[in-house]
């Protein structure tokens, strides 16, 4: 019987998210909503205010995208103002960036989305002898011993004869469509633990360079921390208490915990992956989507503004096509613009027009029905995400458009690693465009990057040795120096996709900010054209076993690590939490 399918809140993310599926007779999904269901109201908290503050607003756009939403931020006012920034300071934002990207992976895989493919439970009925053995054939990872397994299944055995799973509450424990062995399901819920201790120490990056973690400091011009040449680093820099300056044995802990990411990447994270992936290979062949990628760049090796020295390249990759990449132009306004059409929200100019983000508008006009409602007017208006678009087409953000480009470029260690993976699977390049492709790209991806940090940390230190402590340029700190009027976009690609925020400065405040983030690509409502997002796209086509425990939607979802609370917010004027949204 055909029906319609609601998974409201969409769990493990960051967020408010409701899907909405409709179903035929046979359980197949022909047709998938994707709604936001809050409004994000940064951008007009920003108007009037002083460019240079606006990184610390932007960055509580979400709770866990806090530094790439902070440098994003600078980013822009830096290239309004044609503001260039220190070599030293560039090195110390690759690192921050870079450890985002690992430790905002990890914590998706092992944390959100690992318990869509691991049944926690089937955990129990594990041979901890036979899991010890898979281990140690799968990487050289000292916690390998029986006695260690068998200790993680009496924690296991202890929540579940509780009767309260506490973190592992939210599972459809034992739906058949969970398939691995008791003995990889007890490996990877004993990674889940320890990815959980090994977050604690890889965050101190932020710490060491920012000052704090979350929401690490940042500045218009370059970074906050100063270069000091005394030989011992301050107690405050490694508790990250208001250090003010980080030092060469500041600089040795970073390498330490650069290693610490590595070895991790490469005995347990990528490992698993490939494991669990080896069980489940139908999703190598659905959760595909639009089948067009897009990004902006990232990681500098001279200056932001010189993208061909990017590690990761820009572009826009269409119709699959590996063999051709078309340019991207962020400023150009035939190429990015938002469209709300099928979003609470309303463009002076009429329905059908897309603006690009530097004339862009944030006027509310919500329509529906107030929450909690039984169904989405998707005929009409259904999210308080805008449709983005490049050049009137749907684009996918994320890993597995980076890891696409980084391919289509000929990146040889991508190259090397996605060709090795895919052999090791029994699997064609095409299998990529999939939910678990997008899955395997993110951990390849961490690899790339994680074995990418050291070359950085060790320019940063060669440059510190060779006499250059520069991390902030003040040459256009003084706004009386500022033109009259001025816009810039700062680009950059976040864990989750594609990033921009873009500002326009007029008399020395900022009179229009407007942030695009990956999950409005890839989450955003159809456009005029009826053309469906990412998500929406990715959910066609997937069976339904049980229209009751939607496990193969949230696969699909989680594939792409949604973050909605990037997308969306509300409070009242007091800070006080507005509704309540309840699984219907």
């Amino acid at each position: 019987m055909s029906q319609r399918v609601v998974v409201d809140p969409v769990t493990r993310i960051e967020g408010h998210l409701r899907i909405e599926a409709e179903t035929d007779d046979n359980g197949i999904i022909t047709t998938a909503s994707s709604s936001g269901t809050m409004v994000r109201g940064i951008e007009i908290i920003l108007r009037g205010r002083d460019p240079r503050d606006a990184w610390a607003f932007a960055q509580r756009i979400c709770g866990v995208c806090t530094l790439v939403h902070g440098i994003a931020s600078v980013r822009s006012v830096e290239r309004a103002l044609n503001y260039p920034i220190p070599k030293n300071a560039e090195l110390i934002r690759n690192l921050m960036i870079s450890a985002q990207y690992v430790h905002d992976h990890v914590m998706h895989f092992y944390h959100l989305h690992a318990l869509d493919w691991v049944d926690v439970v089937s955990a129990l009925k594990a041979d901890p002898v036979a899991t010890s053995s898979l281990q140690q054939s799968l990487s050289s990872h000292p916690l390998s011993s029986p006695g260690y397994f068998a200790d993680v299944q009496k924690k296991v055995a202890t929540f579940v004869e509780s009767g309260q799973l506490g973190i592992f509450a939210n599972g459809y424990w034992g739906h058949p469509g969970y398939r691995l062995p008791p003995e990889v399901n007890l490996l990877a819920v004993a990674h889940y633990l320890e990815a959980l201790s090994w977050q604690r120490d890889v965050a101190k990056i932020h710490t060491i360079f920012g000052g704090k973690n979350p929401h690490p400091n940042f500045l218009v011009g370059g970074v906050p921390c100063a270069i000091s040449i005394e030989a011992e680093l301050s107690a405050g820099a490694v508790a990250g208490t208001g250090a003010t300056a980080v030092n060469m044995a500041g600089l040795q802990q970073v390498m330490s915990l650069i290693e610490k990411m590595q070895t991790f990447v490469d005995q347990v994270y990528l490992p698993d992956t490939l494991a669990i992936a080896g069980f489940y290979k139908d999703w190598f062949r659905q959760g595909e989507g639009v089948g067009n990628f897009m990004t902006y760049g990232e990681f500098p090796s001279t200056s932001i503004h010189d993208s061909s020295g990017f590690l990761v390249p820009r572009g826009v990759i269409l119709d699959r096509d590996l063999t051709t990449i078309h340019d991207l132009d962020m400023d150009d306004p035939e190429q990015i613009q938002e469209f709300v059409d099928h979003a609470w929200y309303r463009y002076r100019d009429g329905e059908g027009v897309g603006l690009h983000p530097f004339v862009g508008e944030t006027e509310f006009q919500y329509t529906g029905p107030k929450p909690p409602y039984h169904h989405l007017d998707t005929a009409a208006d259904y999210s308080w995400l805008k449709s983005p678009r490049w050049r009137g087409k749907a684009m996918e953000v994320g890993p597995l458009a980076r890891v696409l480009m980084l391919y289509a470029s000929g990146h040889e260690p991508t190259v090397a690693l996605a060709t090795s993976a895919l052999k090791q699977l029994e699997l064609p390049p095409e299998a990529l465009f999939s939910t678990l492709g997008r899955t395997a790209a993110r951990t390849l991806e961490s690899k790339i990057i994680a074995d990418a940090m050291p070359g950085w940390i060790q320019q940063l230190i060669a440059n510190i040795k060779g006499g250059d402590l520069r991390t902030f340029n003040e040459e256009k700190w003084d706004p009386s120096t500022w033109p009259e009027k001025a816009q810039g976009g700062g680009y950059m690609e976040a864990p989750r996709g594609a990033l921009g925020h873009w500002i326009v400065i007029e008399e020395g405040k900022i009179a229009n900010y407007q942030a695009v983030v990956p999950s409005t690509w890839n989450a955003g409502p159809k456009d005029a054209k009826g053309v469906r997002g990412p998500y929406e796209a990715g959910l066609q086509g997937h069976h339904l076993h049980d229209p009751h425990q939607p496990l193969e939607i949230l696969r699909t979802i989680h594939s792409f690590d949604p973050c909605i609370a990037c997308a969306v917010h509300v409070t009242d004027p007091h800070g006080e939490e507005l509704v309540q949204l309840k699984v219907t």
